[in-house]
C-alpha cells in the first residue's frame, strides 16, 4: 500500500494496482462515521495478525460497528474493485484476514456478547473473541463448544466448524449455531437459519468466510461449570510409545463427557514439574471432564497409570481458566506454520511417525498435538453441515512456532515431513481452520462430498468471488478462473486514476 499526496494505491480483484483519490475515500469515511484508517494506531493494531509471518499492509481498513457498516464497505470495495478481506480475531495461521494492498473489513468493534440465560442462548458479535464468549456465558453456568485459545476470533472458528474441549459432549461450535446475520457480496443483510435461507445456513456451518460477512451469531448454550474437573499429566518422552498406545485405547471407549488430548513438546515451566524437567522432551496428557466432579476424578485417574510421570495436577478448576490454559503457549508475536492430518483410527504407524516427529522437534516452541474427537460430533451426518469430517476421531497438528526468520525453512520442513509421514494413515481431509496459506490445493479434499454443493451455493450468493481471501471455494461457473484472480463482473469497471 502506498499513499500519494492525492491518492492511495490499492490492489484490485485481478491483482493489479490502481489509485483511489482521497476524495473518493471520503465517501467511505462518511458512510462509516469516520471509522476508516490508512495509517496510525488503529491501522497498525488491525493490520497485525496472530501469526508474525504475515506482514501485510492493506490500503484501507474499515472498522465496522454494524451490519450496515459492513454493507457500505462491501459496496465500496466492489465499486472500486478493491481486493477485500474480513478480520474477525485475526488468528488464522494463513493470515487471510488482512489483504495486502486491499480493503480490510475489521469486525473488532463488534465484540459484544449478550446472554439470555432463561432460553440458554447467546448472541455473539462478529468481532468477539472466544474469551469474550466464555466470560459472558460462564457468568450463568453455561457454555458453547469453542476452541482452545481464548484470543481466537469466534467468527473464524465457528465458520470453519470449531472443535475443542466440549466437542465430544456437545458437538462442534456450528452444531450449537441457531442463526446468523450475514451481509452478502451484494450488500444485502440476511438472517439465515434452518428455516430461512437454509442452503446458506448449511454452507456457513463449516464453509468458512466464502459466502458473506457474518456480523452476529445466535448460539444454543449448554450447562457447564463454572467448575470442571481437569487433569494434566506429564511423562518423559522416552515413554511416548507406551503412553500413546494406552491413550488411544483409553479414548476409544471414553464417555462423551471426557476429553483427553496428547501433546509432544519441550516441557514448559509448569509449577507441578521439577525444575530439571523444564525444557526436556515430554508427552503431556490434558483432560477435561464436562460433568459431575466426582465422576470426573474417577474418569481421569487411570491416566496416571499409563507410565511413570514427571508430575501431574488434577482437581476442580474454573472452566474459564481452563479455556485460557494454552494462551501462554499460543500468544501472538511468534512465527507459525502448521501441518494437519485427520484420522478415523490412529494406526501404529501413525503413532510411530508422531513419536519420530517429537524426537526431531525443530525448535523449543514447536509441538505436536493429538486431539481426541468423536462423541456427539460424530453422530451428525457428514452431509448435514458443510463441515465434512464427522468421522474423524483424531486430529494431528504439527505446530511449528519460532521467532527468527532464519529458522523459517528448517521448521517448515519439519512440519511438512511429519505431515508426509502420517499421511498414509490419514483420511486425506483436513480442518480448514488449520490449513496454511500454501494449502489451497487441500480445500476440495477438506470438504469431500460437500464440495460440489458448496460451489453451487457460492455461485448463487457470491458469483464474482468477492470473498476470495480465505481457503477459497470458487463459484461453480468460475472453475476455469483463478480463485483469487477472477474479476467481479458486476463491479464497476471504472477506476479512479
Amino acid at each position: 500500500m502506498t499513499n500519494h499526496a492525492d491518492a492511495i494505491v490499492y490492489r484490485t480483484f485481478d491483482g493489479s494496482d490502481a489509485q483511489l483519490p482521497h476524495g473518493v475515500l471520503a465517501e467511505l469515511v462518511t458512510a462509516l462515521g469516520g471509522r476508516v484508517s490508512t495509517h496510525g494506531e488503529d491501522y497498525e493494531k488491525a493490520r497485525h495478525t496472530w501469526n508474525a509471518m504475515v506482514e501485510h499492509r492493506p490500503a484501507v481498513i474499515a472498522h465496522c460497528a454494524s451490519a450496515e457498516d459492513v454493507a457500505a464497505a462491501i459496496v465500496f470495495a466492489r465499486e472500486h474493485e478493491i481486493l477485500l478481506s474480513v478480520r474477525g480475531g485475526g488468528h488464522h495461521v494463513a493470515g487471510n484476514a488482512v489483504a495486502d494492498g486491499g480493503l480490510v473489513i475489521d469486525l473488532s468493534p463488534m465484540r459484544h456478547v449478550r446472554v439470555d440465560a432463561a432460553s440458554r442462548r447467546a448472541f455473539v458479535g462478529g468481532g468477539a473473541l472466544l474469551g469474550d464468549v466464555d466470560a459472558a456465558t460462564q457468568a450463568h453456568g453455561l457454555a458453547a463448544p469453542l476452541g482452545i485459545n481464548s484470543t481466537t476470533g469466534f467468527s473464524g472458528l465457528c465458520l470453519g466448524g470449531g472443535f475443542g474441549w466440549l466437542t465430544r459432549r456437545f458437538g462442534l461450535t456450528i452444531d450449537s449455531l441457531q442463526s446468523a446475520t450475514l451481509v452478502t457480496a451484494g450488500g444485502e443483510r440476511l438472517i439465515v437459519s434452518a428455516s430461512n435461507e437454509p442452503d446458506l445456513f448449511w454452507a456457513i456451518r463449516g464453509g468458512g468466510g466464502n459466502f458473506g460477512v457474518v456480523t452476529s451469531f445466535e448460539l444454543r448454550l449448554h450447562p457447564v461449570g463454572p467448575l470442571v474437573h481437569s487433569a494434566i499429566v506429564a511423562f518423559p518422552a522416552s515413554q511416548a510409545r507406551d503412553i500413546l498406545v494406552k491413550w488411544r485405547a483409553f479414548t476409544a471407549s471414553a464417555p462423551d463427557e471426557l476429553t483427553v488430548w496428547a501433546l509432544l513438546r519441550k516441557a514448559p515451566p509448569l509449577p507441578f514439574l521439577p525444575a530439571d524437567v523444564h525444557g526436556t522432551d515430554v508427552v503431556v496428557l490434558v483432560a477435561l471432564y464436562a460433568g459431575d466432579m466426582a465422576e470426573g476424578a474417577r474418569a481421569t485417574a487411570p491416566l496416571l497409570t499409563f507410565g511413570k510421570p514427571h508430575g501431574h495436577v488434577a482437581g476442580p478448576q474454573p472452566f474459564v481458566a481452563f479455556q485460557q490454559m494454552f494462551d501462554p503457549l499460543l500468544a501472538p508475536g511468534a512465527r507459525n506454520y502448521w501441518k494437519t492430518n485427520e484420522f478415523v483410527d490412529l494406526a501404529d504407524g501413525a503413532i510411530d511417525a508422531v513419536i519420530d516427529g517429537g524426537r526431531k522437534l525443530a525448535g523449543p516452541e514447536c509441538e505436536i498435538f493429538l486431539a481426541s474427537l468423536g462423541g456427539a460430533m460424530g453422530r451428525i451426518g457428514s452431509a448435514e453441515t458443510a463441515y465434512a469430517g464427522r468421522a474423524t476421531r483424531y486430529v494431528m497438528n504439527a505446530h511449528g512456532r519460532w521467532r527468527s526468520p532464519a529458522d523459517d525453512a528448517k521448521i517448515r520442513t519439519w512440519a511438512r515431513d511429519l505431515f508426509q509421514a502420517t499421511a498414509p494413515f490419514a483420511t486425506g481431509g483436513g480442518y480448514v481452520n488449520f490449513l496454511t496459506d500454501d494449502e489451497q490445493s487441500r480445500v476440495e479434499a477438506a470438504y469431500g462430498g460437500n464440495y460440489g454443493r458448496l460451489r453451487d451455493i457460492k455461485e448463487r450468493f457470491d458469483p464474482d468471488n468477492v470473498f476470495r481471501m480465505n481457503h477459497n471455494i470458487p463459484p461453480r461457473e468460475r472453475a476455469r478462473d483463478d480463485s483469487r484472480g477472477a474479476r467481479p463482473s458486476t463491479a464497476s469497471r471504472t477506476r479512479a486514476r
